[in-house]
């Protein structure tokens, strides 16, 4: 069952996903197993894949999509038993932005790598992402930006972050296709991915490093 929700994952076989992962819990195997044992490792392959150039962004999203399926039979599991997620992100496509593909993928794949995701959505002002910080606390921020005349605003978000007293308490990683790291470290942020695969490996290096 593991390797056939797995395998299901990778090949973004939407119907059988949700079948196995129904079946799977059926059996016995229990809501973390098939977190930890499937798709966790599914998503960790289609990042890999998609490094190496052996799959495009096509097939990462449906590869995210079809892992979504397990995850919505999953996620009021996990939540039940108690299983805690590896960390909470908040993430937003900034003011003006209302771009959201990229956005998207980087949450599912965060998501698929275990981790609680908070998306705000597109178009979101530095005042509503202090809001949620104070609401969620959250260990990362991850500002998302697709167009060079609203990426300005992801240094507005870490200003209010900061006046609020709260740039301390949470990391903030920035990306899009604009974006740079040089950009990224002249404003401040923690982080910088270019990719959605990346974002996942950035968000697991800082929480390793514990900021």
């Amino acid at each position: 069952m593991i390797e056939k929700l797995r395998q299901a994952v990778l090949l973004g076989d939407f119907h059988a996903v949700g079948e196995i992962t129904k079946s799977a819990l059926e059996s016995g195997l229990s809501p973390s197993d098939l977190l930890d044992q499937a798709l966790i490792p599914a998503m960790d392959i289609v990042g890999s894949e998609y490094e190496c150039g052996v799959r495009f962004i096509p097939e990462m999203l449906v590869s995210a999509e079809a892992m979504k399926e397990s995850m919505i039979i999953l996620r009021p599991l996990l939540s039940e038993s108690g299983v805690a997620p590896k960390g909470r992100i908040l993430i937003g496509t900034v003011e003006g932005d209302l771009h959201d593909i990229g956005k998207d993928l980087v949450t599912t794949m965060l998501e698929g790598a275990g981790f609680e995701v908070i998306d705000l959505g597109v178009e979101v002002s530095a005042d509503r992402f202090v809001e949620a910080v104070l609401e969620a606390e959250p260990d990362i921020v991850a500002l998302s930006a697709l167009l060079t005349t609203t990426m300005v605003h992801m240094p507005e978000v870490i200003d209010r972050l900061t006046k609020a007293g709260l740039r301390s308490s949470v990391m903030i990683i920035v990306g899009g296709a604009p974006v740079t790291k040089v950009y990224a470290d002249q404003i401040g942020a923690d982080g910088y991915a270019d990719d959605a695969a990346a974002a996942v490996t950035m968000v697991q290096q800082l929480l390793a490093a514990g900021g």
